[in-house]
């Protein structure tokens, strides 16, 4: 299985959008747990890495390294 690259601050897609009708997640916390950000509402969600990798689709932006 292919791995999937992502790093703090990046906007990700999720395989389903949240109830608000926004697909763009930001993710604001890494380690075992990754904590994601909606882009449209503010909610913020905890989830277990596995399940996170699992559900996420693909990185529509990337966070610039220098910063």
């Amino acid at each position: 299985m292919e791995q999937k690259e992502f790093q703090l601050n990046d906007v990700v897609e999720m395989k389903k959008p949240h109830p608000c009708g926004t697909n763009r997640w930001k993710i604001i916390r890494l380690g075992m747990d990754i904590r994601i950000k909606c882009e449209g509402c503010g909610h913020s969600v905890l989830i277990p890495r596995k399940d996170f990798t699992r559900k996420m689709k693909k990185v529509l932006e990337r966070q610039e390294q220098g910063e």
